[in-house]
C-alpha cells in the first residue's frame, strides 16, 4: 500500500524515513545536506509535503544530473591541463 504525499501535510523524520524507505542516516545526511529542508521544533524536525515531492521528482533527478555532469567536465578539464 502506498501512501500519498500531501503537499500541504507536515511530517516527522519517522513519516518520511517510512514513506521514501530510508534509514535514520540517511534522513539525517538528506537534512544536514538540505536537499530536504525542515524546521526544528524543539528537538525535533517537521517536514512539509512539498519538500519530499521535490526530493522524489524527476525535475529534482534532472538538475542534479546536470550538477554532476557540470563538476565532472570542470574536473577533466582540471586534470588534462
Amino acid at each position: 500500500m502506498h501512501e500519498e504525499i500531501k503537499p500541504n501535510a507536515i511530517y516527522t523524520t519517522s513519516e518520511v524515513e517510512q514513506l521514501l524507505k530510508i534509514s535514520k542516516s540517511t534522513m539525517k545526511r538528506l537534512l544536514k545536506s538540505g536537499l530536504i529542508k525542515a524546521n526544528k521544533v524543539g528537538r525535533q524536525y517537521r517536514i512539509l509535503g512539498k519538500e519530499i515531492l521535490k526530493l522524489v521528482s524527476p525535475e529534482v533527478e534532472k538538475k542534479a544530473i546536470k550538477s554532476y555532469l557540470s563538476v565532472k567536465k570542470r574536473v577533466i578539464h582540471t586534470l588534462n591541463e
